[in-house]
Formats: C-alpha cells, sequence, structure tokens
C-alpha cells in the first residue's frame, strides 16, 4: 500500500468514526475533499488526539505541508462553525513496510575509472571479463553476474585505450549514461558431421584453423560479455577452448544433418538465461573484423534495433529462370536490357553474406532470427568470404592472408628466417654412392625463393643436426649456417641476440621434432606438408608443398603476403580506434 493511500484511509476513519471527537464538518463535501486529500481539518491537540496514534509532521487545509505554503496566504473559515480552517493538523505516521521501495537498502555506486562513463569493475580473474552481478538487467543480473564473473580467458584488457574504455564499460554492465547493459553473447556454431569437407571447422585455412579467425575477431572486439562455441565434437572443443571460447555442448537431437541453426541457437538459450542478445557468427566467414563487430553491437545496444544481419553489395544482373521442357523466354529481373547501367553508375544491390545474424532473445523464442525493428549491416566486398566447399578453400586462403584479422598485437616485419636444411630444403633423402659419398637433391624453386627473401632485406641462415658442410658449399647459396647443431634452440636464441631481434621478427622453417621448440619461439613459424605430426601442431602455417618441392619458396610467399599485412594492419587499428569512439559519442 502507498503512502499516499493508506493516508486517505485514515482520513476517512477519522471522519466516520471520531466524527464528535475531532469536532470535523461531516456534511457529503468533507467527504469528498477527504478523497481527494483536501479534508477541512481542525487543529489537532492532546485532547482531541484519538488514543494509540502517534503523528509525525502536519497537513495544512489544502493538503500541503506547512513548508509549501503560500506567503501572505489568509486563513478560510468554517461556513457552519466559524472556526478557522487554515489550522494543520499533524500527519499520521504510516507503519513501516520493509518491501517499500523507500526501505530498501540502497547498493553503493560503483566508482568510477579513469575512462569517463565507464565503471570501474571488482578486482577479475587474469585474462577475462568480469562483470558485477548487479549491473544487468532485472531479473537476470545474479544468474549473469556469477556466469560472467568467471571470466572469459579471451577478451583481454586494454587499459589507456579507447577500447579499453569501452571494455570497461562492459564489464561493469553499464552502457555509460546509467542504464545497464544487456548480456551480448557471441555464439558460433560448430557441428562435427559436416558432409561437404569432413571436420571443415578446424581444418587449417592459411595456417589457422578455420574457426580460430572468427573467435579471434570477436574476442579481440571488446563487446561481447561471453564467446561460445556450440559444438558436439570433442576436437572441436579443444580448438575452441585454444582461442578463448566457452563451449556449449550440444545435445545429439540438433545436432543432426536436418537440424537448423535456429533450433541450435534456441537449445543455447534454454540453458543460459542471463544472455539477452544472441551474435550468430558463422565459422565459414574468416575475413571478419572486430570493427565490424563493434558497430553492429552499437545498433543493437545504443540504437534500439531487435535483429542485425550482414551483407554485401552486389552488381549482377539477374534474370529469370527457365527449366528444361518449359517453352518459355528468360526475363530480366533488374535491368532494362536496352538501357544496361554502366557499374559505376549503378549502386548494385544487397544480398545477405551469412557472416552473422544477430537476435534480441524475445525474437529467437518466437522463432525468428531476422524481426522487429531490422537493420542490416554491409559489410566489404573483400571481407565477405563464405566457404561451403572444397573449391572454395584455396581462393579463401589467398583472401585471408590478404584481407583477414591476425590478431591485436601489431605485426611486424620478419628480419631474419632460419630453414632446417633436412626435410625443409632438401627432401630428407641421402644418395650413397659406390665409392660412399653421398648427395642430396633439392628445389630450384627454393633456391629462387631464398633470393627472393634477400632481395627484400631479409636474413636467411641454415641449420642442421648432421654435417653437411660440404653439401652446402656446393649448392653455393651464399647463406650463414650452422651445421652439427645439437640445441637448435640455443643456436636460434644466439641468432636472434646478436642481431638483436624480437621473436616477432623471427621466421622459422622446421619439419622434425629437434624443431619444436624453435617453432614456439618465432614469431612466424612454417612446416613442409609431410612435417611430422608434433612438428605440425607447433606451427602457425602449414605448406601445401614438402620438402625439398618448392615448401621453402612457398613459404616465402606467404611471408611476403604477411608483410603486406602490416601494413594494412595499421589501417584495420586505425578503423578500430575509430569505431569504438564512433559507438561512445
Amino acid at each position: 500500500m502507498c503512502r499516499q493511500e493508506a493516508e486517505s484511509r485514515l482520513r476517512l476513519a477519522f471522519f466516520f468514526f471520531f466524527p464528535k471527537v475531532l469536532n470535523i464538518d461531516s456534511r457529503p463535501h468533507a467527504y469528498r475533499r477527504a478523497l481527494g486529500t483536501r479534508p477541512p481539518f481542525l487543529k489537532a491537540s492532546p485532547e482531541n488526539t484519538p488514543p494509540g496514534l502517534g503523528f509525525a509532521g502536519s497537513l495544512r487545509q489544502d493538503g500541503a505541508l506547512p513548508s509549501q505554503a503560500k506567503k501572505g496566504a489568509s486563513p478560510r473559515i468554517s461556513p457552519k462553525s466559524g472556526v478557522s480552517l487554515g489550522a494543520t493538523l499533524p500527519r499520521p505516521r504510516i507503519p513501516h513496510c520493509p518491501r517499500h521501495p523507500r526501505n530498501l537498502p540502497k547498493l553503493p555506486r560503483p566508482e568510477l575509472s579513469q575512462h569517463a562513463g565507464a565503471a570501474a569493475p571488482a578486482p577479475r580473474p587474469t585474462g577475462g571479463l568480469h562483470f558485477p552481478a548487479r549491473t544487468f538487467g532485472a531479473g537476470k543480473g545474479g544468474v549473469a553476474g556469477r556466469r560472467a564473473g568467471r571470466g572469459l580467458g579471451c577478451s583481454e584488457q586494454h587499459p589507456g585505450t579507447e577500447r579499453g574504455a569501452m571494455q570497461a564499460e562492459a564489464g561493469a554492465g553499464g552502457s555509460g549514461d546509467g542504464r545497464p547493459r544487456a548480456h551480448l553473447a557471441a555464439l558460433v556454431l560448430a557441428r562435427g558431421g559436416s558432409k561437404g569437407i569432413p571436420l571443415k571447422n578446424i581444418k587449417l585455412l592459411a595456417g589457422v584453423p578455420l574457426i580460430g579467425w572468427v573467435l579471434r575477431a570477436a574476442c579481440d572486439a571488446g563487446v561481447f560479455h561471453s564467446v561460445w562455441v556450440s559444438t558436439d565434437h570433442d576436437e572441436i572443443e579443444k580448438v575452441a577452448k585454444q582461442f578463448g571460447a566457452q563451449v556449449h555442448r550440444r545435445s545429439p537431437e540438433v545436432s543432426q544433418d536436418s537440424s537448423t541453426s535456429l533450433e541450435a541457437i534456441r537449445e543455447f538459450l534454454n540453458q543460459h538465461p542471463e544472455v539477452d542478445i544472441v551474435g550468430n557468427i558463422q565459422a565459414t566467414s574468416p575475413c571478419l573484423h572486430p570493427s565490424d563487430l563493434i558497430k553492429v553491437a552499437d545498433l543493437l545496444q545504443k540504437e534500439g534495433f531487435d535483429s542485425v544481419f550482414s551483407v554485401v553489395r552486389r552488381h549482377q544482373f539477374r534474370w529469370s529462370e527457365v527449366k528444361k521442357g518449359e517453352n518459355k523466354m528468360t526475363e530480366p529481373q533488374n535491368l532494362n536490357p536496352a538501357k544496361r547501367y554502366r557499374r559505376q553508375d549503378w549502386p548494385g544491390e544487397l544480398y545477405e553474406n551469412g557472416s552473422f545474424y544477430f537476435a534480441k532473445r524475445h525474437l529467437i523464442e518466437k522463432g525468428y532470427l531476422q524481426g522487429g525493428k531490422m537493420a542490416y549491416y554491409e559489410m566489404r566486398a573483400e571481407h565477405s568470404v563464405d566457404i561451403d566447399i572444397d573449391i572454395d578453400w584455396p581462393i579463401a586462403e589467398q583472401r585471408v592472408l590478404r584481407f583477414g584479422y591476425f590478431g591485436r598485437e601489431p605485426l611486424k616485419e620478419v628480419k631474419l628466417l632460419v630453414c632446417s636444411i633436412d626435410g625443409c630444403l632438401t627432401n630428407g633423402r641421402i644418395y650413397v654412392t659406390e665409392d660412399q659419398k653421398q648427395m642430396v637433391s633439392y628445389d630450384y624453386r627454393d633456391i629462387v625463393g631464398i633470393d627472393l627473401l634477400k632481395k627484400r632485406g631479409i636474413q636467411v641462415r641454415l641449420i642442421s643436426e648432421r654435417d653437411c658442410s660440404k653439401t652446402l658449399s656446393a649448392m653455393q647459396l651464399g647463406c650463414v649456417a650452422k651445421t652439427s647443431a645439437t640445441n637448435k634452440l640455443q643456436v636460434l636464441e644466439d641468432w636472434q641476440k646478436d642481431m638483436g631481434l624480437s621473436w616477432k621478427e623471427v621466421a622459422y622453417l622446421g619439419n622434425e621434432e629437434s624443431d619444436v621448440e624453435c617453432l614456439r619461439k618465432a614469431g612466424m613459424s612454417g612446416v613442409p606438408a609431410d612435417a611430422c605430426v608434433v612438428a605440425q601442431k607447433a606451427a602457425g602455417y602449414i605448406c601445401k608443398s614438402n620438402g625439398g618441392c618448392g615448401a621453402v619458396r612457398e613459404f616465402a610467399e606467404h611471408i611476403f603476403l604477411l608483410l603486406e599485412k602490416v601494413t594494412s594492419a595499421r589501417k584495420q587499428l586505425e578503423e578500430i580506434n575509430s569505431a569504438v569512439k564512433e559507438t561512445r559519442k
């Protein structure tokens, strides 16, 4: 019961049960005034106060508190009794109600961090975001806070930067203007039973598992409260955790060939009530960038859209289909053949590219991924890559090497390549003549690759565990070499220190277990296609060519592409920072 209703009921009780004690004018108009909080009270005194009632403060005849009375106002006189009605009656004390909003304990306001408008979260676990429970939406705050408080292990903090301010703001659960921020979760559906390409989601693309490209972009965007992979396969779960995502084990019912994405998303929401908005990111879109996700989060959380999906602009003329056996002519769908547009004069059309679909919970529970207040997000054509069949794979590799997102840390130019001789520069075979002389073979393409690296200012050094100095002198490569190396890592560290390089500026090409530690240390690492399994797992790039059959030349091309990436990476960071600044305006 609110305070005003309690006061009105007490006044009615005074009129009907205590008229003589209070000497109240009990005509009908007095009853109406009581309901309107304007009872013509007489002045209260200890003599006419009902026993058992205490009073705190007083009400004027016109219903206002004494402090609200107008200065110089003359008192009104009752026409029946001639008594002044300008006197005041103390306001009855309302019984204490512990559930009344005024009596609830007030939570302390979060302290502000060094970024304006960003609430500083409580101490968080290393490598993840922490979100206090009280800052989420009503009804879900406790669960969301407890789940998110564990930390994601993917979105590291960036203090002192624009993205750091956004992450601190998301970590505090606020929108920057005092409103609670909805729990936004990234969800990547990665079923293990892919029919087109077996285990396509973890197949290496440009040296990185396919699902790793989108997980890296989602984690580095800094706008998601949690990043999830929904899968039914153990190997996919292992790769997802390596890239910092949490794993939702989907049930067999939604893991069939006939299962839809919507069914898997709805199952995820049923088991995670803290999630308010789901961003379904397709694992087959490896050129996704954090800047795209930041702008989409802004559309949902600040501009109030219910669903956002990605599109790409195409300049393609469409014609109606004519099936075999039909006596029809094809008709133009989006052009006039008599007046064909030039490409530069036609804006084109928007097509879904399948990179992501964001939707709020209430839409998904109704069975929609697109609905309500809808918006599209137009991605760049070079970033719109969708892998469905094997023929897309080599094209996607070239595209992702040139336009993909390679991580938050800025790439550095490679200045040193160390190559293992046996199994990389050669095929590992040793031919023995009748006079007990040893011979090896090499591919001329690899020699050309070494020359190209030198012309780009990259030093090439060779290393081997056996004594092959005569072979190297016969090849006349003009490279510094270390033979009979019992500890390859020690040799690599000595070269790195002598040249004053960081590990990001060192590349290593190996193929055996003795190369594993060097592959892990180097900023860029690669192995031939026929390298041992342990070396392949430690490498960042797996060549298509075998050792001694063009693997060095292929790895050199990979280095050249990443050198171009160094330049474009600077532009990417500028775009991300500008996107963050726009969302905070």
